[in-house]
């Protein structure tokens, strides 16, 4: 191994604590064990293929592409590590899971668990699989375990007794068929899909049963590969470049949008407003569970059609199909604010002859969120082995996503918001 320059040494030194100094300063880190992982790992022999500042940045570095260009594999950007981390609550002696390679997350772990615990780091990818083992064998963390496999199905043996302290999951999921691995009482962090829209979500396993405990992060991973690989079901309507996406439901026929795509919608206004640096994915996680026939709908950015009021390019609106009617959720700037930012009401556009009666529908849906959800810290979030049907509890049925190994329950809690808009007036 070439020693590097003094300079150079020095330079990735002063990079590395300046960067845990800003996780910390912006509360991504938030416990002393993490700030020490981050001060001490260094990130840029993780990432030889960008530059020194590069590597250090606040954002992801691409290690690995497909044929047509797509990130395959990537070292995440450390603010969204250090939150993962931060939910894994990983202790010294934990027996750790990290799903989806590449070595410097896993060496974070190593420091984490110290050398009384042990990482298993596992990718499909034996390209991937042998750069972390490089670069963990020059970094010298002996105490991290590379496993090439898909993790749809761990290898037998690869969990200890008694099962994992904590699995990090740092692939894009649609399931998490890993329950049986994790220990009870044990942690289980994952960028989870419901519905196309994703957050890392941290979990405690009791019984057998995964119960979300943390605020949920909107983020973004690259995507699992293998078996355990997500499909979009996703429909194209016939002559109009749009495309509807039913990724956690059962997909409709789309073929008879045509003539309801290529008329003027109907707008149903809700009263319902966000800031324009203000995010709701919240809304569209409830309305995905909440709404029958929802998928998510978007159009070819370059698609020459006769789509009237297309959604926004790169931007898939929350949708539902009713027959040969749809309604899909946009919103309208309302009136003037600083730097651009504005405030925007959430408007239904509806399509076809029953589009009105579909956008009052979604309208409805976004105006009980605000009544009864909006003011929550976040739903609570359970997850279930696919044949366990016990009872939810509450007496009710929350939002409910079958998966192939789980069944995830999504319940909202009711925190009242009296200055909700009435639907009187509106249409």
């Amino acid at each position: 191994m070439t020693t590097p320059p003094a300079t150079e040494v020095s330079d990735a030194n002063e990079l590395r604590h300046q960067l845990a100094q800003r996780l910390s300063a912006d509360h991504r880190i938030r416990t002393a064990a993490i700030e020490r992982a981050f001060r001490t790992v260094p990130r840029h022999v993780f990432a030889p293929e960008a530059a020194l500042d590069a590597a250090y940045a606040d954002n992801i570095v691409a290690t690995r592409h497909a044929p047509d260009g797509r990130v395959i594999s990537s070292i995440s950007a450390p603010w969204l590590q250090a939150e993962m981390l931060e939910a894994a609550r990983v202790q010294p002696g934990h027996r750790v899971l990290e799903i989806g390679s590449g070595g410097y997350n896993a060496a974070l772990l190593a420091e984490l668990v110290g050398p009384a615990g042990h990482v298993t780091t596992l990718d499909i990818d034996p390209a991937v699989t042998e750069r972390a083992t490089r670069f963990l064998a020059r970094t010298e963390y002996d105490n991290v375990r590379v496993v090439t496999a898909d993790a749809e199905r761990l290898p037998t043996g690869l969990a200890p007794s008694g099962g994992f302290d904590a699995i990090v999951v740092t692939v894009d999921t649609w399931d998490l068929p890993w329950i049986g691995a994790l220990a009870d009482r044990g942690r289980l962090i994952a960028p989870l899909r419901l519905h196309g829209y994703h957050w890392a979500i941290g979990f405690t396993k009791v019984k057998d049963v995964l119960h979300s405990d943390e605020p949920l992060i909107v983020c973004g991973f690259v995507a699992m590969q293998g078996a355990g690989a997500w499909s979009t079901n996703r429909r194209t309507v016939p002559g109009t470049g749009v495309h509807l996406s039913f990724e956690d439901g059962i997909p409709l026929a789309v073929d008879q949008l045509t003539p309801a795509l290529t008329r003027e919608p109907t707008a149903t206004r809700t009263g319902v407003t966000v800031g324009g640096q203000e995010p709701f994915d919240l809304l569209t996680l409830y309305l995905a569970g909440a709404l029958p026939g929802f998928c998510r709908l978007d159009v070819d950015p370059d698609g020459d059609n006769e789509v009237r009021n297309p959604p926004p390019k790169h931007w898939p609106a929350a949708a539902i199909v009713r027959g040969t009617s749809l309604a899909r959720l946009t919103h309208e700037r309302i009136g003037d604010g600083d730097d651009g930012k504005g405030q925007y009401e959430f408007v239904v556009h509806g399509y076809g002859d029953q589009g009105r009666l579909a956008a009052q529908e979604m309208a409805e849906h976004v105006e009980h969120w605000q009544r009864n959800h909006r003011g929550s810290r976040c739903p609570l979030i359970t997850v279930r082995p696919a044949a366990d049907r016990a009872p939810e509890a509450g007496g009710h049925e929350p939002h409910v996503f079958a998966k192939k190994h789980t069944r995830i329950t999504v319940d909202w809690p009711v925190v009242s918001n009296p200055a909700s808009p009435t639907r009187s007036g509106r249409g």
